[in-house]
């Protein structure tokens, strides 16, 4: 089963403000560029998340994850990633999208399901806020799988998790 932390993190490597905004991302949305979301979005079967950012997708205008299996992460629903993926698996799902928010990333780290990071730099620096990995990790090898610039300053970076 793959496992994609797909985000996009400041420079300072968060992923949203202290209280969970994420306006700082509006200048380089709707530029005509989508960073190749669309063939990301098209590769992945299923979509998981935590509850906050559960929440903060029902304020959009429309679902964002229309078509695709979700499943939403919360401190009492009891189901651990490691359940999740296997349920997913039995269900004969083969990738899925990790969106946030950082604890739940730091919880698929610290059980070493993710198997691949697709992160965008985005040249803001925040100071503070929700990092991407919320949660202690041991130390972890990335291999470096792409690099894409983009005009406005944007860095992607892709990584596969090195298994030892």
């Amino acid at each position: 089963m793959e496992i994609v932390y797909y985000v996009a993190a400041s420079v300072d490597g968060f992923i949203a403000t202290p209280d969970g905004g994420i306006d700082w991302l509006k200048p380089f949305e709707n530029t005509g560029e989508d960073y190749g979301y669309a063939e990301f979005y098209a590769s992945v079967e299923a979509v998981l998340m935590g509850r906050k950012t559960y929440e903060q997708c029902l304020q959009f205008p429309e679902w964002p994850y229309a078509g695709k299996p979700y499943w939403v992460f919360s401190a009492v629903t009891g189901n651990t990633p490691r359940k999740v993926v296997a349920e997913m698996k039995a269900r004969g799902l083969r990738r899925a999208w990790l969106v946030g928010g950082g604890k739940l990333a730091a919880a698929f780290r610290a059980e070493g399901l993710i198997t691949e990071h697709i992160v965008s730099v985005i040249p803001v620096l925040l100071g503070a806020g929700i990092p991407m990995f919320d949660g202690p990790g041991s130390a972890e090898k990335l291999q470096l799988l792409s690099s894409r610039p983009y005009s406005n300053g944007i860095i992607q970076l892709r990584y596969a998790s090195v298994l030892e």
